[in-house]
């Protein structure tokens, strides 16, 4: 058995196979990051600028400006407004509002799932 080919053979497969699946499995995301609200009635306006909000807390007002990629809240009472949604808008707690004027996003209430009331929807800009 020849170890240099055996070397080479397995030295290329180290290389190649990582950069292969690196390349390969590009998530789609945010091209700016995110953007965090957190806290207990802040009254906000922001500019999306592509990325994801996530907004953490009790009634909080946020307007955001722009495009936003996705949109997730968590806690309790916190009413969101967006010019526009790319991807998705994701909301746990119960009592949340997140209204939205254009885009065609996916909306997952995760409150829902365990009998808490909220509201996602479109509205006329």
């Amino acid at each position: 058995m020849n170890f240099h080919a055996v070397g080479r053979s397995l030295l290329v497969c180290l290389v190649v196979l990582p950069l292969s699946v690196a390349v390969s499995s590009v998530p789609a995301q945010a091209k700016n990051g995110d953007t965090h609200v957190t806290g207990q009635g802040i009254i906000q306006t922001l500019d999306c600028n592509e990325s994801t909000l996530i907004v953490v807390g009790t009634g909080n007002t946020v307007t955001a400006l722009g495009t936003c990629w996705a949109i997730t809240v968590q806690g309790s009472s916190n009413i969101i407004v967006a010019d526009n949604v790319i991807n998705d808008i994701t909301v746990y707690g119960w009592d949340q509002t997140v209204l939205f004027h254009n885009g065609d996003p996916l909306l997952w209430d995760r409150g829902r799932e365990v009998g808490m009331t909220n509201r996602l929807d479109r509205v006329p800009a």
